[in-house]
């Protein structure tokens, strides 16, 4: 059982622990919060970009990214020491060709249809889908051969899945080819992770920062072919121009900056809170884009996400720590004051009222969304 815990949370981390630095002595709360605060933007971010500053470039975004995260990382190999942990990866020009181009091929493919969904599905949706991704992730280890399937896992999973297609049918502005695109994104993205632990299960270990550092070159070339093919005949300067370099430039540090997060973030805090972080993330992810963007949310989507997000949690933390959780927080009611883990539960309450208060918000202004958009009979 301590074997299966330890490779979900190297499929998940990959691999890695986040070095020592003076960073040690802030309060892990912060680097959730910036953890948060980053991959939130970061979505938020390129949906704006490419619909509402109507930028239909995604092929050009996802390479500019990876292309900023190369020269990023490059100059920090060379006047940091942030990046030295890579010195210990057994790296030479075949082992790159054998084992990080693939899997920079895959990655791409996972960002490029990731982006190109945004031009079809609301936010919200994208992020009830995503959910799905344990469930691809958990098949494909099945598929390679890398784990035994488990009847409980799967029965886990089907609840997942069966909260999504709940969601699903009750998406107001359901498009089938956004859909594609979004699926497509998580089977990749369900297949790089697959590639990856077989990568580390070896000698290779590397933090998520160093395999940025390997991956970003491998990804801009990859994504550099498609790009020239599909979307350079068609852009011109101005396109560039009435965006503006300097969105392109923030755009794309704010994409690296969310790496520099999950450094900071792995080791500072437990499975639990990473898996909580991630839920909560989640949905301000949604409200996020029922409020700034008006996409409308039903009750039923708000029924299938739930369920949805309830399996994910007992996915990743298993019965155990759940009810490690519930005592903590029957401990909390009890005593009202105690240790860390009893102020953790305090803040989780707090932050789940604010966000039923948000989703009502939200709900109310997608409603009204909704009901201009629908003709009158």
């Amino acid at each position: 059982m301590a074997a299966q815990d330890k490779d979900a949370r190297t499929l998940e981390s990959g691999g890695a622990t986040a070095p020592t630095s003076l960073t040690s002595r802030i309060h892990p709360a912060f680097y959730i919060v910036l953890w948060i605060a980053m991959s939130s933007s970061v979505i938020l971010f390129n949906k704006w970009v490419l619909a509402s500053a109507h930028f239909d470039f995604p092929l050009f975004l996802t390479t500019w990214h990876m292309v900023f995260a190369t020269v990023m990382t490059q100059i920090l190999a060379r006047t940091t020491s942030v990046l030295d942990s890579r010195h210990a990866v057994p790296m030479d020009t075949p082992t790159y060709i054998k084992a990080i181009v693939p899997i920079g091929c895959v990655f791409s493919l996972s960002l490029i249809f990731g982006n190109l969904a945004y031009l079809y599905l609301s936010v919200s949706f994208i992020q009830m889908l995503k959910a799905t991704n344990v469930a691809a992730t958990l098949l494909a280890t099945w598929f390679f051969g890398m784990a035994a399937p488990d009847s409980k896992k799967m029965l886990n999973v089907l609840v997942i899945v069966i909260g999504i297609v709940i969601a699903s049918f009750g998406e107001l502005k359901f498009d089938l080819i956004g859909f594609l695109f979004q699926v497509s994104g998580i089977v990749a993205e369900a297949v790089r992770l697959v590639m990856v632990q077989r990568l580390l299960s070896g000698d290779f270990k590397m933090d998520p920062l160093v395999s940025v550092y390997y991956y970003a070159p491998a990804c801009a070339a990859i994504n550099s072919v498609f790009t020239l093919f599909f979307e350079i005949p068609r852009m011109s300067m101005n396109d560039i121009w009435n965006l503006g370099i300097f969105i392109l430039l923030a755009n794309a540090f704010i994409a690296f900056l969310l790496n520099v997060s999950v450094v900071l973030l792995i080791g500072k805090t437990s499975a639990v809170v990473l898996t909580l972080s991630g839920v909560l993330k989640d949905i301000l992810l949604v409200v996020s884009s029922l409020v700034i963007f008006g996409d409308p949310v039903t009750g039923q989507q708000y029924l299938g996400y739930s369920v949805a997000l309830g399996g994910l949690v007992y996915y990743k933390l298993g019965a155990e720590k759940l009810q490690a959780v519930a005592a903590d927080a029957r401990l909390y009611l009890t005593q009202g004051r105690g240790n860390l883990p009893s102020k953790l539960v305090q803040g989780v309450i707090y932050v789940g009222l604010a966000l039923v208060v948000l989703a009502i918000l939200g709900y109310w202004r997608g409603a009204n969304v909704a009901s201009l958009t629908t003709p009158g009979v």
